[in-house]
C-alpha cells in the first residue's frame, strides 16, 4: 500500500479508481472507503490530492475533457484542409466523451445529479475550452477564404452545441445507440454546419 501511494501517478490512479467506482455504483453510493480499497492506499493520501469526494468525481470528468483537449489539438495542428479538420474534431468530441463513459449505466447528469451545480459550471468551462480550439482552426479558414463568418468565438460556440445533443450528458450509452452510428450521425451534422461556413468564393469554385 505505501508504495502505491508512493507513486507519481498516483493521482491518476485515484482518478482511475473513481471511473470504476462511478460505473458500478454512481457517485451516491460511492465513497471515499471504497476508492481508497480499489485504488490500494488510505484514505487520508487521498485527501492529500483531493479535498473531497465531489472534487475528486469532478477532476475525473476534467481528466476527459483534458485528455481531448489534447487530442484536438493535434488534430487542429494536422497538415490538412481545414474544413476536413473541424469535420474530425466535431465527430472526436462526441466519440471521445462516448468511448471515455460508454461503460456506465447512467447518463453524466444522472450520475452526478447530486453535484448539480458544480457539474453544470465545469462542463460550461469545459466547452470553452473546446471553444478555444476551434476559434483558432476557424480563424485560419477565415485567413485562406475557405470559411466566411462574422465572429469566430460564436461560431465555435455554435459548432459546439450542433454537436452537444449527441454527447452523452443527458442520454447513456444505450440511448446513444452504436459508435458506428454516433459517428455517422456527427458526421452529417458536421457537414451541415460546415456547408454554411464555407466560403461563396470555395463553393463556385471561383
Amino acid at each position: 500500500m505505501r508504495q502505491i501511494a508512493q507513486r507519481d501517478d498516483i493521482r491518476d490512479l485515484i482518478l482511475d479508481g473513481v471511473d470504476s467506482l462511478l460505473s458500478r455504483y454512481g457517485y451516491r453510493k460511492m465513497t471515499m472507503d471504497d476508492l481508497a480499497a480499489a485504488v490500494g492506499i488510505g484514505k487520508g493520501t487521498i485527501y492529500l490530492h483531493f479535498s473531497s469526494k465531489e472534487e475528486v468525481a469532478l477532476s475525473h470528468i476534467d481528466r476527459i475533457i483534458e485528455r481531448l483537449c489534447d487530442e484536438l489539438e493535434l488534430l487542429a495542428r494536422a497538415k490538412e484542409p481545414v474544413d476536413l479538420r473541424i469535420r474530425k474534431m466535431l465527430q472526436l468530441r462526441v466519440l471521445f466523451r462516448f468511448d471515455s463513459v460508454q461503460h456506465y449505466t447512467q447518463s453524466l447528469n444522472d450520475l452526478l445529479s447530486a453535484l448539480r451545480p458544480s457539474f453544470l459550471a465545469r462542463r460550461q468551462n469545459h466547452f470553452e475550452q473546446e471553444a478555444e480550439i476551434f476559434v483558432r482552426v476557424l480563424e485560419e479558414g477565415r485567413r485562406e477564404n475557405t470559411f466566411q463568418f462574422h465572429n469566430s468565438r460564436v461560431t465555435a460556440r455554435t459548432l459546439l452545441m450542433a454537436t452537444n445533443s449527441l454527447l452523452p450528458y443527458s442520454l447513456n450509452a444505450r440511448e446513444l445507440g452504436e459508435r458506428s452510428f454516433l459517428s455517422d450521425q456527427a458526421a452529417r451534422i458536421a457537414e451541415l454546419l460546415l456547408s454554411g461556413l464555407r466560403s461563396r468564393r470555395k463553393k463556385g469554385g471561383k
